[in-house]
């Protein structure tokens, strides 16, 4: 009998050595700070694009007749409230406008139809507050990575424009935006208070309310709802910040 209390006892220190040693591993990761508390961050991004079209064809799509264009502007500044952590605003302008003087679409000998003097404008802005957090690349002190989580608000207003003269018709809409998203990205300093910034936009929870009127006289409401956390390549981000 004393003989199997003591193997049980021993049996029992083993595994409690063995729980106490996989707790109290040491991975040696150690955290170099990057940003120290008290510093502010500032910087704007400006984009702006355009296309025109004149006897453009594109697989079904025939004598695309078009021109336009995209501008945004988005300033942002933030405070680290701790070290290698701060939260900031940001605020968005964007505005976009396309002119299409005619497209043909052929399906086949029996299937064609032609879109033309149709134009489209919209403008609005996003308020988001932001928290962001910082991660040095080993012990580096150049590079970091960083993970963004935002709160944003937006309202935009747009017009719709089909044919011309007593023929034209038009649809005004409003829509209110609300999102939660995730940005994950890269900075880079360049100078001791200049650094360059990379990241990509991930969707969270998506919110959106379309209400549109048509001629004045039609009335029309959209809503759409999503939630999810896909990357889109699509949406790369490059901007310049200062740190002060």
């Amino acid at each position: 009998l004393i003989g199997l209390v003591g193997s049980e006892m021993c049996i029992r220190d083993r595994c409690m050595a063995a729980v106490h040693a996989r707790t109290s591993y040491n991975r040696e990761i150690k955290s170099t700070l990057f940003i120290p508390k008290g510093s502010w961050n500032s910087g704007i991004i400006v984009t702006y694009g355009e296309l025109q079209a004149k006897n453009y064809k594109l697989l079904i799509l025939d004598d695309v007749k078009g021109e336009g264009y995209s501008f945004k502007i988005s300033p942002h500044a933030s405070y680290f409230f701790k070290d290698d952590l701060s939260v900031g605003i940001r605020a968005d302008y964007k505005r976009s406008y396309i002119d299409l003087g005619s497209i043909n679409i052929d399906l086949g000998d029996d299937l064609a139809f032609d879109i033309k003097d149709y134009s489209y404008l919209s403008h609005g802005v996003n308020t988001s507050v932001y928290l962001r957090s910082y991660t040095s690349l080993g012990k580096s002190k150049v590079f970091a990575f960083f993970a963004e989580g935002a709160l944003t608000y937006g309202y935009s207003q747009g017009k719709t424009i089909s044919g011309t003269g007593k023929e034209a018709t038009g649809t005004y809409q409003k829509v209110n935006h609300f999102q939660i998203g995730v940005t994950p990205g890269l900075t880079a300093f360049v100078t001791n208070n200049l650094a360059v910034e990379v990241s990509v936009d991930v969707l969270g929870l998506d919110f959106r309310w379309v209400n549109q009127r048509t001629n004045q006289v039609e009335h029309g409401s959209f809503r759409t709802s999503a939630a999810n956390f896909n990357i889109n390549l699509f949406s790369i981000n490059l901007g310049i910040c200062s740190y002060f």
